[in-house]
């Protein structure tokens, strides 16, 4: 049974992985950090926390994730240059150390000085020709053309229309969905007979959008679901022994329906919103990831002009990260100390990156904003994806993927299909970041903002991604 003070102790973790201490990293500390003296600061820090017995608990655990933050730094950034190079020649065979550095100061080519050294993005070869608009059209050129994909956004928001029009219903196309997740831990990365704990992501009950929920099996068979109320990062939570020389595996599989949503907007309906307790949060800051930053503020002035009613305001918005901020794989979250100000300083980012810097652009407008994430389904690209939801008076809550952003038509309502409507191939695991797993994880998350692969640790720490692996199948029920 655990005591008042181990409850003490995860309180003080939960709080740490909020983030609300992030500027707490002392000076001393801090200027080595600047320079890129990774080593040299997680020397120092492990000594501060061995020999200062005046440290606080909240200020020694803060330590402690900042010398395994720089760990994690070192994980995404091991790429050299002659490996970049390597690379971008498949695509540009001429290309320069000259070209690579006009690339990393547009921005295009992202790399940390660690220990002395230029070390790249792990993806930051392949991120180039996503993110740099020139490097993206030769790559497209010498591509073969790709076959015709399963799934044609474009024609699904047209069908989700017309059916809803039909069907006189917002929620249209029920879609059974069977998921087989599992998630394995690397054999001996836990010493024989000690208790590994597992939460796997699991869907969360959403009248008229994710239904009929129904766990079809597990493994190991003694499991806890945690309530879909209380916890809006919905898990299912295992425990079991590790095995000398085998991995040990988790598995859940479960069934739901998805319906897609369609609600036609009316931009001269919709008001300045009449503020509640409930919507107030939603438009305020978050720090350390939703903070209105001066040059945000800025930002969004440039973009919003004088336009007053809200619709038009997220419209501007959503338009502005569709044309300038292109979707780029992510270093691990944990590392980034401010999310939306990272996105607007490099540009780019992955979903969940985009969609933090839609809900901190509307959140400075008034414009109650929040977190919805998961994965998808859509045949043939199913994985994982972060989304949000916007408040618009008089139509409540509605969904909003600036990620997939505006739709290539010249119908409007196809167009902006994803500013306010879904498709069915969702599944919602998470109405909110940053949130307590149940039951309570004891050492700080591999990922502090999102829950979709999983979370795994046991006495000895946190088990991070590289030390297991993750599998997930989809299947239509018919």
């Amino acid at each position: 049974m655990k005591s008042k003070y181990d409850y003490l102790l995860i309180f003080l973790i939960f709080m740490l992985c909020v983030g609300s201490s992030h500027a707490a990293i002392p000076e001393k500390f801090q200027k080595f950090i600047n320079k890129g003296e990774f080593s040299k600061a997680q020397e120092f820090m492990r000594e501060e926390i061995a020999v200062n017995l005046n440290l606080s608990s909240l200020d020694r655990l803060e330590i402690i994730f900042e010398i395994e933050r720089l760990e994690r730094i070192k994980k995404d950034f091991t790429r050299s240059s002659a490996e970049v190079i390597e690379y971008v020649k498949k695509y540009i065979p001429d290309v320069t150390d000259k070209d690579l550095e006009k690339w990393e100061k547009e921005k295009s080519l992202e790399y940390m000085i660690i220990d002395g050294q230029k070390k790249y993005f792990n993806p930051a070869a392949h991120n180039l020709f996503l993110i740099n608009k020139e490097a993206k059209k030769i790559k497209q050129e010498k591509e073969k053309p790709k076959k015709p994909e399963l799934y044609n956004r474009v024609e699904a928001a047209r069908e989700i229309i017309e059916l809803a029009k039909e069907e006189e219903c917002k929620y249209v196309k029920p879609t059974r969905v069977r998921i087989k997740y599992s998630l394995s831990v690397n054999k001996d990365a836990v010493p024989e007979g000690k208790i590994i704990r597992c939460w796997l992501p699991f869907p969360r009950e959403k009248m008229n959008r994710q239904t009929d929920i129904k766990l079809i099996s597990a493994f190991p068979e003694r499991y806890i679901l945690s309530d879909n109320r209380d916890y809006l990062q919905r898990t299912i939570y295992f425990e079991a022994p590790a095995v000398k020389g085998q991995k040990t595996t988790f598995k859940g599989i479960f069934e739901y329906t998805g319906y897609a949503f369609y609600n036609k907007i009316n931009p001269e309906e919709v008001k300045p919103v009449q503020l509640n307790e409930e919507l107030k949060a939603f438009i305020q800051e978050r720090p350390p990831h939703i903070v209105f930053t001066k040059e945000l503020k800025e930002l969004s002035k440039k973009i919003v002009d004088q336009e007053t009613n809200p619709y038009k305001i997220a419209q501007k918005i959503f338009k502005w990260i569709h044309d300038n901020i292109p979707w780029a794989s992510a270093r691990d979250y944990s590392t980034i100390r401010n999310i939306s100000k990272y996105c607007y300083q490099n540009m780019h980012g992955d979903c969940g990156i985009q969609a933090i810097l839609f809900i901190t652009l509307c959140r400075i407008n008034g414009i109650p904003t929040k977190w919805q994430s998961g994965w998808t389904t859509t045949p043939g690209r199913a994985g994982m994806h972060d989304w949000g939801k916007i408040y618009f008076e008089p139509y409540g809550w509605l969904p909003v993927d600036a990620t997939y952003g505006l739709l290539d038509s010249k119908d409007d309502d196809v167009k902006w299909f994803y500013l306010g409507n879904m498709e069915n191939y969702r599944l919602i695991v998470n109405d909110d970041y940053t949130q307590p797993l149940y039951p309570a994880k004891i050492y700080p998350r591999s990922d502090t903002i999102d829950f979709q692969r999983g979370e795994v640790e046991w006495e000895g720490g946190n088990l991070f991604f590289d030390q297991w692996s993750y599998n997930y199948e989809v299947e239509f029920i018919k």
